[in-house]
């Protein structure tokens, strides 16, 4: 069985940006209640920008937080945070497509299975521990339903 599972470092170095986000609008908002040192207009705009990006950070980090187990011809998603788990048999993939993109001489890879009940999972290499494994995998067990990528 294939275990496909968030990876820790990704976590941490997010939680660690989002707790100085989070001390950074804390200090803000105390000064323009203890001091005023700006003007009403600052406070608005840096309150309202941090906390969006916040916000942003935090939506990206409970929506990625997903385990995905493959072996036994089917896939198990489980979805924590919503209370999600199905298996879905390898003959319910639609269509699956591995995406590839070099930027700053690193290789960027994304997984994306789309099943017949309209569901999608999309899984990186940066993101998740055993990408390479749910890659061979699908090649073996569903080698013609991967989406053939057309080079302009």
């Amino acid at each position: 069985m294939i275990v496909i599972k968030p990876k820790g470092s990704t976590y941490f170095s997010l939680g660690i940006i989002v707790v100085a986000l989070l001390a950074g609008l804390i200090l803000i908002l105390r000064d323009f209640a203890y001091k005023g040192s700006f003007g009403l207009w600052f406070y608005l705009i840096a309150a309202s920008l941090i906390t969006l990006v916040l916000l942003m950070l935090l939506v990206k980090m409970l929506a990625g937080f997903r385990f995905i187990t493959a072996g036994r011809d089917q896939i198990i998603v489980k979805l924590p945070l919503r209370g999600f788990q199905k298996a879905y048999p390898i003959a319910e993939i639609l269509a699956w497509e591995e995406e590839i993109v070099i930027a700053n001489k690193k290789e960027f890879k994304q997984l994306t299975i789309a099943f017949s009940d309209r569901q999608s999972i999309s899984v990186s290499n940066h993101e998740h521990h055993a990408y390479p494994d749910l890659v061979n995998y699908l090649v073996k067990k569903a080698p013609k339903k991967k989406v053939k990528n057309k080079k302009a």
